[in-house]
C-alpha cells in the first residue's frame, strides 16, 4: 500500500512539474506575443498615464522623486503581473503553436507595420466611432420623436 501510494504521489509531482513547466513556457511565448505587438509598451503607457492622473490629483503634497520611482517599480513588475492573469485566459483560447504563428507574422514586415500603426489606427477608430454613435443617437431621437415618444 506504501508503495501504492509513494508512486502516486511520484506521478502527481511529475504532472505537476511538466503542467508548470508548460504554463512557464507559455507565459514565455505569451510574454515574447505581447513585445511584438506592442501590447507591452501599451500597458506601459497606461501606467504612465495612471500615474498622470495621481500625480495631478495630489500635486502639492508628493514629490516627483516618489511617483518616478513607483513608476519604474510598477513597470518593472508589469508584464509579470499581467502574465499570471492573462496566461490562463489566452491558453483556454489558443495553443502554444497559434502564438508562435501569431508572433510570426508580427515579426513579418506586415506585422511590424500593422503592430506600429494599431495606436493610431485604434484612436481614429475610436474618434470615428463616437460620430457614429452620435449619430445613430440622433437618429433614435428622431425616430422617437416622429413616433411621439
Amino acid at each position: 500500500m506504501k508503495q501504492a501510494i509513494t508512486i502516486f504521489l511520484i506521478f502527481i509531482s511529475y504532472s505537476y512539474g511538466q503542467s508548470q513547466a508548460q504554463t512557464d513556457l507559455y507565459s514565455e511565448t505569451l510574454s515574447e506575443l505581447m513585445k511584438v505587438t506592442g501590447s507591452e509598451a501599451t500597458y506601459k503607457t497606461v501606467v504612465t498615464q495612471m500615474i498622470e492622473m495621481f500625480k495631478q490629483q495630489n500635486n502639492s503634497s508628493i514629490p516627483d522623486k516618489f511617483w518616478d520611482e513607483l513608476e519604474t517599480e510598477l513597470n518593472a513588475d508589469i508584464i509579470n503581473d499581467l502574465l499570471k492573469i492573462l496566461t490562463p485566459i489566452y491558453q483556454k483560447h489558443l495553443s502554444i503553436k497559434d502564438l508562435r504563428e501569431v508572433i510570426a507574422f508580427y515579426n513579418s514586415p506586415t506585422g511590424k507595420k500593422f503592430a506600429q500603426k494599431t495606436p493610431i489606427i485604434t484612436q481614429e477608430s475610436m474618434d470615428a466611432g463616437q460620430i457614429w454613435g452620435a449619430e445613430i443617437g440622433a437618429k433614435i431621437a428622431m425616430k422617437l420623436k416622429d413616433e411621439g415618444y
